[in-house]
């Protein structure tokens, strides 16, 4: 009897001791559980409620960030306007000879930038020494009328003549003057010293600084009179015409601002400030010209481009960023943040809420809805690649705006 009690008790022990090992267990591995989940969490800010993305360098580089801030921009009292880039005729030139002849050699080549004055051609042709000649026969003919007129008026003095044939040589004098004047007139046009050695080739030179968009000639090509031998742009004074309607122009002055986009190119913004509004209807399109200066001058462009462009009329002004930096995700809208000082080999990005507002030329009215550390820049390009890298950590859904 004592030794099936002994036996019990051992039982009982064992059983408790198993018992109490399984609570053990369980609660270990709820506590393994619990971290697993935590080590999954850390895309997340539980102290500001806002997502986290963190990128090494290589992931950095995929996703093309851009870092800026908020841009100031009047979105509210605006004109809209279309149009196209302009020279004015002072700043365009075509190049053209008044004789013919045969060009000698050529020194530049299309899209070349060139300075006033620089050599464009030779062009070599009899004329030029013909005209030269001209030139000395003229000027030895007037030395000779000036010495005969004073001669004459001398005489006349004396009473040894008549008067009239003072007159006719002063008249012949005046003829012969206004001749040289003109010839040499023409050899200054062409480069040529009147008093130097006879000369058949001569440089043809720039009019203007700019760029060459044409070359029309050939070496040996024959010259035509008043034919355009080369053409020469300089796009430093471009600015825009735009076509304003009638119910709109009692809102535009001179000195407003005008912001506009290249229709067929990239959406990056330009600016430009009015300085001459049109007097009359353009055609039948009951629109009026507004010309406005460029500001960007560092842009590429050129004459012809259409533009969409944007009066500003008022003066009250909102952050914007460009609709690539806002992202639609769960129903509301975020822009991502990079904190300040950040040198290790992970850069890390905050997801903030924020409210949009009205859209123009490839921008957005944004008001944040979650506050920025100092120090943060916003990323306005690649801000979908760091939601497409949230998406993946969290399985969340959304879409680029």
């Amino acid at each position: 009897m004592k030794k099936q009690l002994y036996i019990t008790k051992i039982l009982f022990v064992l059983l408790i001791t198993g018992m109490v090992w399984s609570c053990t267990s369980e609660t270990e591995d709820d506590h393994d559980e619990a971290m697993h989940v935590d080590d999954h969490d850390d895309h997340y800010d539980h102290e500001n409620g806002v997502k986290m993305v963190e990128l090494n360098q290589a992931q950095l580089k995929n996703a093309g960030v851009k870092l800026g801030d908020f841009e100031m921009k009047n979105m509210s009292e605006t004109v809209n306007a279309n149009g196209y880039t302009k020279l004015p005729p002072q700043n365009q030139a075509d190049v053209a000879m008044h004789t013919t002849g045969l060009i000698k050699s050529i020194r530049v080549l299309e899209g070349q930038e060139i300075k006033k004055g620089q050599v464009l051609a030779t062009m070599e042709s009899p004329e030029f020494a013909i005209l030269q000649e001209a030139y000395l026969r003229s000027k030895s003919q007037l030395d000779y009328l000036q010495k005969e007129y004073e001669r004459q008026l001398k005489l006349s003095e004396d009473n040894i003549n008549a008067k009239k044939v003072v007159e006719k040589t002063k008249s012949d004098l005046e003829t012969e003057k206004a001749h040289f004047r003109s010839l040499e007139r023409q050899l200054a046009i062409y480069g040529i010293n009147g008093n130097g050695a006879i000369v058949s080739t001569i440089s043809i030179k720039a009019p203007i600084g700019g760029h060459i968009t044409a070359v029309n000639v050939k070496i040996g090509s024959a010259v035509e009179v008043g034919a355009p031998l080369f053409s020469i742009v300089d796009n430093s004074e471009m600015h825009v015409d735009l076509q304003v309607y009638e119910k709109d122009l009692e809102k535009v002055r001179e000195g407003q601002r005008v912001r506009f986009v290249l229709t067929n190119q990239s959406h990056t913004e330009i600016t430009g400030q009015i300085f001459n509004i049109g007097k009359s209807f353009e055609n039948e399109t009951k629109t009026v010209a507004v010309h406005a200066h460029i500001e960007d001058k560092e842009k590429f462009l050129i004459p012809g481009m259409y533009v969409n462009a944007i009066i500003d009329v008022g003066e009250q002004e909102v952050k914007t960023l460009p609709a690539e930096a806002v992202i639609q995700a769960e129903g509301r809208y975020f822009i991502f943040v990079k904190a300040a000082d950040q040198h290790d080999e992970h850069t890390e990005f905050r997801r903030l809420e924020v409210s949009v507002g009205s859209s123009q030329l490839g921008y957005l009215e944004v008001t944040p809805v979650q506050k920025r550390v100092k120090g943060e820049k916003i990323v306005i390009s690649g801000a979908y690649y760091l939601q497409s890298h949230l998406q993946k950590i969290d399985g969340g859904g959304g879409h680029h705006h």
